[in-house]
């Protein structure tokens, strides 16, 4: 059974699309979507990366709707401005 929902995507510009969503009562994913192999080097045993593995449940294709439109220029935020108070409004400095 399909399960649809919106969702903004960001590639390669902002649009709405249908996409599927993953069956809640999965017992092989819990939800998920799909379960996470992390595997190691073969020689050194480290951690090497993960691999994702889709569960039966949930197929991973978009529809793209609509495109979004664009901010215009006076709205979008500054990424070189720093807020020397930080995100919250208050420093981390000791006061005195």
């Amino acid at each position: 059974m399909i399960r649809l929902r919106f969702e903004v995507v960001g590639c390669p510009r902002r649009a709405l699309a249908l996409t599927d969503t993953p069956r809640p009562d999965c017992p092989a994913c819990e939800g998920i979507g799909g379960v996470e192999h992390e595997y190691g080097d073969h020689y050194t045993g480290e951690y090497a990366g993960s691999v994702w593995e889709f569960c039966h449940c949930w197929t991973a294709w978009r529809l793209v709707l609509l495109p979004l439109p664009r901010l215009p220029l006076w709205l979008r935020r500054r990424a070189h401005y720093r807020d020397p108070w930080g995100p919250a409004g208050y420093s981390d400095e000791p006061p005195f």
